[in-house]
């Protein structure tokens, strides 16, 4: 099942949404810079998390987006699309936070996808843990090599 993992709001007036959601709920609230300006991180405490923003549509009217967990979120749009839907922003790439995109669907609502970052699988990090911990060994063993030809060599005959 996908659950709904973020929620954000789209306002023309930033300050205002934080004073007034951050006073009537007691959310905690935390500002980052971000390419297209500051994003208002909001930790309610409970429930999933979310944020605020300036509305990137400026003849948009400020609205809250629900997003729902995808594992990919190219294909989550393709099969909205295909199912009707009008993609509003087809694939944003958002480096360490994963990806995400946003499409209305065909009774008008709007809704966001989101998908975690891609980890490595199991076996991959497995293997490359492997790697590093025979590299240590064949290393370790090199200087033990090593340090034994050093005292063969200094040893009296």
């Amino acid at each position: 099942m996908n659950p709904f993992v973020h929620i954000e709001l789209s306002t023309g007036d930033l300050d205002a949404a934080r004073t007034f959601y951050g006073k009537l709920f007691d959310w905690k609230l935390l500002d980052i810079q971000m390419p297209g300006g500051i994003y208002t991180l909001i930790d309610p405490g409970k429930g999933p998390g979310g944020g605020m923003q300036l509305s990137m549509m400026l003849d948009a009217p400020p609205m809250w987006l629900t997003y729902v967990e995808v594992a990919d979120v190219r294909r989550a749009i393709a099969k909205a699309r295909r199912l009707g839907a009008k993609v509003v922003a087809d694939f944003m790439d958002l480096g360490p936070n994963g990806s995400a995109g946003i499409f209305v669907d065909p009774t008008g609502a709007v809704l966001g996808v989101w998908a975690p970052p891609k980890q490595p699988s199991t076996a991959k990090r497995v293997k490359k843990a492997a790697k590093k911990v025979a590299k240590k060994a064949t290393s370790g063993a090199k200087k033990v090599a090593k340090t034994a030809k050093m005292t063969v060599k200094r040893s009296p005959k």
